[in-house]
C-alpha cells in the first residue's frame, strides 16, 4: 500500500546536472528489477538532462535517503506547454515508501502552471511512458486517473542468416548524407512524420539535438531513398553497441508509398548491420501506426520484443496539438 508522505529522514530536491550519476545508479537497479537488464548508458542520461528542452532547476525532483542513496527521480518537460511528460523512476527496494505519489504529485503541480501559458484554445494534458512490465509505475499512474491511450512495441529481429537483398523501385538510388543535405533530411522528416499519430513539428536545432549530436550518429548508417534530387524516403540508424542495430527513423514520403520502397529501405538497412557483424535489430513503433508500418516490419521478418504503453491525464479541454488522424 502506498503511503501519502515519505520518511521525515529522506530529503527531496531539485535535480542537478551534477546528480547524473545518482540518477543513473536509481535508474539502472530499476530496469534490472523490472526488465532483467539495463537498458540506458550513463551518457545518454548525461544527453538527456543536458536537453536545451529541459531546465533541470525548475522540471526535476531528487529524493535521497539519509545516507544520500537516490531512490526517487522526476523529471519534467513540455511542447509548447501543453503536452506535458514526466519521467519517474523509484527504486524497487523503496515502492512502498510514498515516493512515487510525492513525484506525481509534484509532476501534476508543474504540469497545472504551464495551463496559462498554453495557447488558450489547445488542450492541455500531462503525459507518462510505462514499460508494460513495470507493474508499480502502471498501478500509480491509474491510481492518480491517468487513461492508457496508445500503445507502443519495440520490434525485432535476428539475423542468422544473410538478409533478403532489396528490390527497389524504378529510378531510387541510396546515398548517405553529407552535412550541407542535413537540413533536407529535417524536411523530409517532418514531412514524413505528418502521418504520425501525436505527431508535433519541431525546430531544425531540436532535431539536431536528437539525432546529428547524438553519440552513436554515424552519417554512413543514414540512408537516402533519392529520386533524383529529392528524398523519397529515409532510414536513420545507429550501431548502439551492446543493444544491437536500431532503426530510429524509417519513413517514405506520402508520393512514394505504395511502391514497396519501405521494405526495400528496411532490407537494406538489414544488410548493411549485417555486414558489420551487427545480427540483432530493432526498431520502435506505434502499435496503431496510423500508416500500417506494423504490417510492414512483420512481412520483413520483424516481431514484437517489449510493449510499453503511453498514460494520459487531461488538464484542461481544448484543441489536441499533435496528429491524431491521417489527413486526406
Amino acid at each position: 500500500m502506498l503511503r501519502n508522505t515519505i520518511p521525515d529522514t529522506f530529503k527531496v530536491r531539485q535535480l542537478t546536472l551534477d546528480d547524473v550519476e545518482k540518477a543513473y545508479q536509481l535508474i539502472a537497479a530499476s530496469q534490472l528489477h523490472w526488465f532483467g537488464k539495463i537498458e540506458i548508458t550513463l551518457e545518454e542520461l548525461r544527453f538527456l538532462f543536458a536537453s536545451p528542452d529541459i531546465d533541470l532547476a525548475t522540471a526535476g525532483w531528487l529524493v535521497l535517503t539519509p545516507e544520500d542513496q537516490a531512490v526517487g527521480y522526476m523529471l519534467m518537460e513540455h511542447v509548447q506547454h501543453a503536452r506535458n511528460i514526466v519521467r519517474c523512476t523509484v527504486h524497487p527496494q523503496y515502492l512502498d515508501y510514498g515516493i512515487g505519489e510525492l513525484l506525481l504529485e509534484k509532476a501534476e503541480q508543474w504540469a497545472r502552471q504551464q495551463i496559462p501559458l498554453a495557447a488558450p484554445d489547445l488542450r492541455v494534458s500531462l503525459r507518462a511512458f510505462c514499460n508494460n512490465q513495470n507493474l508499480a509505475w502502471q498501478q500509480l499512474l491509474e491510481q492518480h486517473d491517468f487513461q492508457p491511450i496508445r500503445n507502443f512495441w519495440v520490434m525485432g529481429i535476428e539475423l542468422a542468416v544473410a538478409p533478403v537483398a532489396p528490390q527497389w523501385p524504378e529510378n531510387i538510388r541510396i546515398i548517405n548524407p553529407t552535412p550541407d543535405i542535413l537540413h533536407a533530411v529535417y524536411e523530409a522528416d517532418e514531412d514524413i512524420f505528418r502521418d504520425h499519430w501525436g505527431f508535433i513539428s519541431q525546430t531544425y536545432e531540436q532535431w539536431q539535438y536528437w539525432t546529428t549530436k547524438r553519440q552513436s550518429f554515424d552519417p554512413a548508417l543514414w540512408f537516402l531513398a533519392m529520386d533524383g534530387n529529392e528524398i523519397a524516403a529515409i532510414a536513420l540508424c545507429a550501431d548502439e553497441g551492446e543493444d544491437g542495430g536500431w532503426v530510429h527513423v524509417l519513413g517514405v514520403r506520402r508520393q512514394w508509398r505504395r511502391q514497396g520502397l519501405a521494405l526495400a529501405l528496411l532490407q537494406h538497412t538489414f544488410n548493411e548491420f549485417f555486414r558489420r557483424d551487427i545480427h540483432s535489430i530493432y526498431l520502435s513503433v506505434d502499435a496503431q501506426s496510423l500508416t500500417g508500418a506494423t504490417r510492414l516490419y512483420e512481412r520483413a521478418g520483424m516481431h514484437v520484443v517489449k510493449r510499453s504503453t503511453q498514460y494520459e491525464r487531461e488538464l484542461r479541454g481544448g484543441k489536441e496539438l499533435g496528429t491524431l488522424t491521417l489527413e486526406e
